[in-house]
């Protein structure tokens, strides 16, 4: 069952995407309007999708490297957002994932991607929730971070449920 984070994400999901129309739209001044905006570390964070104008402060405030989960369809999508990156001179990394069928082999792409970026890095997807669980999955796997951290800030975007509880289980089981 979803949780009420879960919920206000999903609410507030729609109403950023109706939301971008809007002349009262809230204009990038710092990071934390970008939505569901998650630093995980100084030199790495998440969120949903950003606006133009938005990437523009990412560049600003020194992040090298975007990684897009989100599918080139999604409805808040930017029409070329790779031609944009490379415009601003950001690496741009595109790994379309199903929200309804996440694989291993989209875990092992962003692996791999983590592994390889220069500088910092910026992740998103439409609503922070396909990225804030493949960080949850990056930081349990890969860096070894303990559970109770990564799922405080995994909590913070949503509780996954369904397919996405399944993807996450791996990350779960191992030990501190």
């Amino acid at each position: 069952m979803a949780t009420l984070r879960t919920q206000r994400t999903k609410l507030f999901y729609l109403l950023s995407k109706l939301g971008r129309w809007s002349p009262f739209h809230r204009r990038a001044r710092d990071l934390q309007n970008i939505f569901n905006y998650l630093p995980i570390h100084p030199d790495f964070a998440s969120s949903g999708q950003p606006t133009e104008s938005q990437f523009h402060l990412i560049k600003a405030q020194g992040f090298t490297t975007v990684i897009n989960l989100a599918p080139h369809h999604a409805e808040n999508a930017l029409a070329d957002e790779a031609g944009l990156l490379a415009k601003l001179g950001l690496n741009y990394h595109h790994i379309p994932v199903d929200f309804k069928h996440p694989t291993e082999t989209d875990f092992a792409q962003f692996t791999q991607a983590m592994q390889t970026k220069p500088g910092k890095v910026w992740l998103h997807c439409a609503a922070n929730m396909r990225a804030s669980a493949f960080v949850f999955r990056y930081r349990r796997e890969q860096l070894g971070e303990p559970l109770e951290i990564c799922l405080q800030d995994l909590h913070r975007i949503w509780e996954p449920y369904g397919v996405w509880a399944e993807f996450i289980r791996p990350a779960l089981a191992l030990k501190n």
